[in-house]
């Protein structure tokens, strides 16, 4: 069994005295010099892919491999899907292998940021390199010791072979022989052939953590306990900006089990990955801290955002896309002479509100403070984050502090802020004892890095055949920079390159337009991130087109795409293209017009539907990833609604673990059902008024369709560049979903979610 082991206090030395092989390959590191070329991919990214040993294989003497992952396992299988592209290379026996999670150090393990869709994409070829360049040392360990040429020796399962005579020696014999080898420099490596890989590739629906979730062993950061632990809670200030005025912790003292109140400080805004604030009660146990909390009387100074109001914040965001004047972040050609001079023009405006991301497991972090060091158990998305802001704020060295990873029970996003290990330090080290600090859900909700609130503003122009001419797109949201930034008011460039300037249609006059919104609340990434309201609006608006026109979607958006060809990103004012090489990584529109045929033939498109049921098309580019949906729904007389089936057709470039490009493709439908059903996050008197899943509901069970079947394209081969799979479904999903409504009652839905938009009566 691989159980989840965590990687405690590694480093080169200890494990070289770990009587085995150590492997350690760098690329080129981060900073750049005035006249180094730009960065791409993982070398792009914080902390890069280092020079310093970044991804670690050790084979202990009794056989065992030990493979460390640098990356947070939140479902999405990496813990099971990086060890296994390394263990193919190596020629390992995957039952032999034992799993072992990096805490968070850039030095050794480059960038951590589990976030992106990028785990794979930026550490498939790296873990090749590892594995590879270990089983080159056990063959020369092994053809050194044979005293014969290291041609005529081969590893295989676990084992090294010499072919002329058959002896062979297992790894754990060879282990300590190869660790006193040079590493083989890059250019020396003896990549395998694909088609004698074993586990990459292959279909395998086994994860290494599997028994120990299923039997509830699974240790994720909820579940830290330490040898004298306390617990604490925190009131917040429930509107962003503000403050304690007064505090009387009288009452709280009197609950059985609470220890201290104390405050921790705001910090001023803006705020990125620091804690909000507030009290903080510790207490013996967790429900005693939060009845302590209940009992506080705390006097609140809400600060410039107490009047923030979601319905008049609406109003404001749809007059500002209503009219001209906002920035032009993308214009080509006269997009405006054009609707004039069209033969019909199609007007539509749309909105998304805030979102949650509401992750099972709640945010939780335990620290402990001795001798001057900080250790901190967390599921976090980000360690290396934690870690610094841990370190800054306690006012200790990076050295000082250590994050250890559990597993976590859902990321999305939130989980990259590392806020709640920030609390949890200032409580340990206020307490001096370990502390385990804790989330409600009431606390996720209220307090949570929202995902942001947009109103759009599109119009289109057609000429007497149907075709489009002209597109115009305006869209008002706050951007996640007000988290780092002294309150900016338009989207950042990558906010820009999720969905919205990066549209890749074949259409001659075409203007986009960023106007200015102010942001009220901590704004962050969820899954997905800005494509959820672009390729809303977008991939509905495309559907409008149609049906303005007279023409079936599927036809109208194969020809909004045009031929097939290669855009370099930049073409359409999109410098960022998620971190990647344009180069590498331009928009190939062959391969999206492939996964929209692909889809609509598995869908069986264009087939008659009985009254009530109806078919949705969407297709996008996004995380460097291909991808079109299919949804099906039925409708009844009373507005009630049901979903048969989805089909999803994804272009990833190589499949290196299918069975897990299927559950995250999976997982980011039924989430996509979830917001665009039912998710709201709504703000009176600057606070959030949805408290827990019963006010802020997701995706059930009874809404969930019957069949998802996800088509994966083949790809040209596994030196295609790799796209990311966690995300890219999730956008295309509502705009499927709401054009398949459409197609079954006529109804346009343009405002999300849908709640009660079917069975309410007009007034």
């Amino acid at each position: 069994m691989n159980a989840f082991v965590p990687h405690g206090h590694l480093t080169r030395r200890s494990l070289l005295g770990f009587t085995g092989l150590v492997l350690s390959i760098g690329l080129p590191g981060f900073a750049l010099g005035a006249d180094e070329p730009k960065k791409y991919g993982g070398d792009g990214m914080p902390h890069g892919i280092q020079d310093s040993p970044l991804t670690f294989v050790t084979i202990a003497t009794d056989g065992t491999v030990s493979i460390v992952v640098n990356r947070s396992e939140m479902g999405q299988g990496v813990r099971t899907s990086l060890p296994k592209v390394l263990a193919d290379e190596l020629e390992a026996d995957f039952k032999r292998v034992k799993v072992v999670q990096a805490p968070g150090d850039e030095e050794k393990f480059g960038n951590q940021d589990t976030d992106g869709s990028r785990s794979m994409r930026h550490w498939f070829m790296p873990m090749r390199r590892c594995g590879a360049a270990a089983r080159a040392m056990l063959e020369l360990a092994a053809a050194q010791a044979w005293g014969v040429p290291v041609a005529e020796v081969q590893a295989a399962n676990h084992a090294v072979t010499h072919k002329p005579s058959g002896k062979s020696m297992g790894y754990g014999a060879l282990a300590e022989a190869a660790a006193r080898l040079d590493v083989p420099t890059r250019d020396k490596l003896r990549l395998k052939d694909p088609k004698d890989f074993k586990y990459i590739g292959k279909q395998d629906s086994l994860l290494v953590d599997a028994e120990v979730i299923v039997t509830g062993k699974s240790q994720y950061g909820i579940d830290t306990r330490l040898p004298g632990m306390l617990y604490a809670v925190v009131a917040r200030p429930a509107v962003l900006g503000g403050k304690v005025k007064a505090v009387d912790a009288a009452e709280a003292m009197k609950v059985p089990g609470v220890v201290k109140v104390f405050q921790i400080d705001p910090t001023p805004a803006p705020s990125e990955f620091q804690p909000l604030g507030g009290v903080v009660v510790v207490a013996k146990d967790t429900w005693a801290a939060i009845k302590g909390r209940e009992a506080l009387k705390i006097t609140w100074d809400d600060g410039p955002h107490g009047s923030y109001d979601s319905v008049a914040f609406r109003k404001e965001l749809e007059a500002a896309v209503a009219k001209p004047g906002g920035k032009v972040v993308r214009n080509q050609g006269d997009a405006e002479g054009a609707l004039a001079k069209a033969a019909k023009r199609v007007t539509a405006n749309y909105y998304v509100p805030h979102l949650a991301h509401a992750t099972m497991e709640p945010p939780a972090a335990t620290a402990r403070i001795v001798d001057g060091r900080c250790e901190v158990w967390t599921s976090t998305q980000s360690p290396q984050a934690a870690r610094e802001r841990v370190a800054k704020r306690l006012g200790l060295g990076m050295d000082k502090v250590t994050v250890n990873v559990t597993l976590l029970g859902g990321g999305f996003g939130r989980k990259s802020k590392p806020d709640f290990a920030v609390e949890a330090a200032l409580a340990a080290k206020e307490m001096g004892a370990p502390v385990k600090l804790t989330w409600t859900r009431e606390d996720d909700l209220h307090h949570d890095y929202f995902h942001t609130v947009t109103a759009q503003h599109l119009e289109a122009g057609l000429d007497a055949k149907g075709k489009v001419t002209a597109w115009l797109q305006r869209a008002a949201e706050p951007t996640i920079l007000s988290i780092f930034a002294p309150d900016p008011k338009q989207l950042a460039p990558f906010e820009l390159g999720l969905g919205l300037i990066n549209l890749p249609y074949d259409i001659p006059d075409l203007r986009i337009e960023n106007p200015a919104a102010e942001a009220h609340t901590r704004i962050g990434w969820l899954r997905s991130v800005n494509n959820i309201q672009h390729q809303f609006a977008a991939q509905s608006f495309v559907a409008e087109l149609a049906h303005a026109a007279k023409r079936d979607h599927r036809e109208l958006l194969l020809e909004l795409l045009g031929p097939p060809r290669q855009i370099p990103p930049p073409q359409m004012g999109d410098d960022w293209n998620h971190g990647e090489s344009p180069a590498l990584y331009p928009v190939d529109i062959g391969r999206l017009r492939g996964c929209v045929e692909r889809v609509t033939k598995e869908a069986g498109w264009g087939r008659k539907l009985p009254k009530g049921q109806g078919l949705g098309l969407a297709a996008n580019y996004s995380f460097v990833t291909y991808m079109a949906i299919v949804v099906e729904v039925k409708v009844s007389a009373k507005g009630e609604l049901s979903i048969p089936r989805i089909d999803v057709a994804v272009d990833c470039g190589p499949a290196i673990n299918p069975d897990r490009i299927r559950s995250q493709v999976e997982g980011a439908c039924i989430m996509g059902l979830g917001h665009a059903l039912y998710s709201e996050i709504t703000f009176k008197n600057g606070r959030v008024e949805q408290s827990n899943y019963h006010d802020y509901e997701i995706a059930r069970l009874n809404i969930a369709p019957k069949k998802i079947a996800v088509h994966i394209m083949p790809s040209s081969g596994y030196d295609q560049p790799l796209g990311g799979v966690g995300e890219p479904a999730l956008g295309p999903i509502a705009p499927a979903l709401m054009n398949a409504i459409f197609s079954a009652t006529g109804k346009r839905i343009r405002e999300l979610p849908l709640k009660d938009q079917l069975t309410k009566k007009k007034a």
